[in-house]
């Protein structure tokens, strides 16, 4: 049973326990996820309503798109959870002679890059979703607005959440120029992204507030 089949609770009590995972690359992936919803949530009662009818196609289209996000950051939970565990097994390899050591540095390093893969394409779906709740906020039911604005604020935490998954790794490689460019990476989607989350928020806050 993958960790998205299982319960709430079931989730969380393994999310607290000492299991390798899920861990916070997972969980990021399930909060986009759930960020992403809310988005789609806002569209979900935006259509059919005659107040927006010219915005409809509009809405019907940026709901595909979310639907596909969903999809793919619930598959993504899964995901980091598989490229984690052979990390989490190459960090107690033996390292007492010159050969074994040799042997787990390069066995981290690959367990390193796999586990950076995963958390950088979380990052990636974030980022759609992100410029997805923008338009959910603009053109979608002013009755849902609140709604956008959790979104958005799910999806702001998750890209972050995701990032330090990336860096945690990062650190740890020897290819230091590999590295630097996954930093690299990750740094422009946090820093556009992020960006951009709080502007969604704080004009879903403002209008809200006036």
């Amino acid at each position: 049973m993958g960790f998205c089949d299982k319960s709430c609770r079931e989730f969380i009590a393994e999310l607290a326990s000492k299991a390798p995972v899920p861990g916070g690359g997972g969980t990021s992936a399930l909060v986009g996820a759930i960020g992403t919803a809310l988005g789609n949530m806002v569209g979900s009662l935006t259509v059919g309503k005659k107040k927006y009818a010219d915005v409809e196609g509009e809405i019907i289209a940026l709901m595909e798109k979310a639907n596909k996000l969903m999809d793919e950051l619930m598959v993504l939970v899964d995901r980091d959870a598989e490229v984690f565990e052979p990390l989490s097994k190459a960090y107690g390899m033996p390292k007492d002679t010159e050969e074994q050591k040799a042997e787990k540095d390069r066995v981290m390093e690959k367990c390193l890059r796999d586990a950076c893969s995963v958390p950088l394409e979380i990052m990636e779906k974030c980022c759609e979703a992100i410029e997805l709740q923008k338009e959910f906020a603009a053109k979608g039911s002013a009755l849902a607005i609140s709604d956008a604005g959790v979104g958005v604020a799910f999806c702001k935490a998750a890209l972050q959440g995701a990032s330090l998954n990336v860096f945690i790794n990062t650190n740890s490689m020897k290819d230091r120029d590999y590295a630097e460019k996954l930093n690299a990476r990750a740094t422009e989607m946090l820093d556009k992204y992020t960006a951009l989350a709080d502007d969604v928020f704080s004009g879903v806050y403002n209008r809200l507030k006036k």
